[in-house]
């Protein structure tokens, strides 16, 4: 059975009648009829109920048993006809930490969707590499890096800690001077907890603790202050929290770049070239990724 005999039985079971049906699928009559005759034949029933002077279509009750199939075989076409319609563009999967998809991404994601299809999902570093590792991803940014089976890391970007204040006098920022209390403290990696314990009385709660960078400029009143990554301190929204180098402060954060296999390797250094690109644009980062930039060789 075929498409069109599929079509003219649910036609002429919606419309009532074959000429009513022949005239909405733009065909005569007659090759209506021939269309569910031959499904008629393959099926080896009688579909509709037919007798002289009878204006309005019946189903006999194979007919009546037909109609589920017939409705479930029009899917079966339909999809069948879509495969080559299909857009076989590939998908660039991303995943990253979120201080770096808040404020580095959003243009370099945008870029990107103009020439390839793009997912993204928002991880911490450890889920980035199971991410990457399981095929779930095709790139990721982290800033805490491991060694995984299967998952390449590479050193993407370094930059320096900025301190970020709301009032006071941010030109005096090194770290003997800073309260704990009025703290706005956020996990960025290892190395920056190491140099916060050598700073700071682990005993002294902070104002508050955050795991959500998007979170952070809500938080600042009279008095408090954060420690963040250039990146992230240099596009900040708010116009009253100033921001300024902090003498002694945490080691660079280093981002690194993982991926896995070759299949997606060059959507990917598509990607990590506009990363680099929108680095280069915020001053005191140091793009480190291979070769002086040139990402995948």
């Amino acid at each position: 059975m075929t498409a069109l005999e599929i079509e003219a039985f649910q036609a002429a079971l919606r419309w009532g009648s074959l000429s009513a049906a022949a005239e909405k699928l733009y065909v005569t009559q007659p090759a209506l009829s021939r269309r569910i005759h031959a499904l008629e034949r393959e099926l080896g029933a009688q579909l509709f109920v037919r007798g002289k002077g009878q204006r309005q279509l019946m189903l006999t009750p194979e007919g009546r048993a037909f109609v589920g199939v017939a409705d479930k075989l029009r899917r079966v076409y339909e999809e069948a006809a879509a495969i080559a319609q299909m857009d076989t563009r590939p998908v660039l999967r991303v995943a990253s930490v979120g201080s770096v998809s808040t404020y580095l991404l959003p243009d370099v994601l945008r870029r990107l969707a103009k020439e390839h299809d793009v997912g993204f999902h928002l991880a911490h570093s450890y889920e980035g590499y199971q991410l990457v590792a399981s095929g779930m991803a095709d790139v990721a940014l982290i800033s805490d890096d491991m060694v995984m089976d299967g998952v390449t890391t590479e050193p993407l970007f370094a930059e320096p800690f900025m301190l970020i204040c709301c009032g006071g006098n941010a030109e005096c920022a090194h770290p003997s001077r800073l309260n704990a209390r009025r703290e706005i403290r956020l996990p960025w990696n290892p190395e920056f907890d190491v140099w916060h314990a050598k700073w700071f009385d682990v005993t002294l709660r902070p104002s508050v603790v955050l795991d959500q960078m998007s979170l952070m400029e809500a938080f600042f009143d009279e008095g408090n202050w954060a420690l963040a990554p250039k990146s992230v301190a240099s596009r900040l929204r708010r116009d009253d929290l100033r921001v300024c180098p902090i003498e002694d402060g945490p080691p660079h954060r280093v981002i690194y770049a993982l991926t896995a296999g070759e299949e997606k390797r060059a959507l990917a250094d598509d990607f990590l070239r506009l990363v680099i690109d929108e680095v280069r644009g915020i001053g005191g980062t140091r793009p480190i990724a291979p070769c002086g930039g040139e990402i995948g060789t």
